[in-house]
């Protein structure tokens, strides 16, 4: 079971899909918090300095999906360990 899931779909212009991206990047850039604008809420995260990332695209159906993951461990966690 997970200890949080959150999820939020939208409709977006193509620039403000590249300034949420870029926001984002910008944090990761920074390190330490990152903090989302999720609706009307914010939420932060503490993000390290290495951290595993995947990036998927699917084409199919008239459609084309990108998904783009970051995953790290949470603090306490077996943290150096292989994947």
């Amino acid at each position: 079971m997970k200890d949080l899931k959150f999820e939020q779909k939208s409709s977006l212009s193509r620039l403000e899909a590249a300034d949420q991206l870029s926001a984002l990047a910008e944090a990761l850039r920074h390190g330490g918090n990152v903090e989302l604008r999720l609706g009307p809420g914010t939420m932060t995260l503490r993000v390290p300095d290495e951290l595993r990332t995947e990036i998927e695209v699917e084409v199919g159906d008239g459609e084309i999906e990108m998904e783009i993951e970051l995953k790290w461990p949470t603090a306490g966690s077996g943290a150096g360990a292989a994947s």
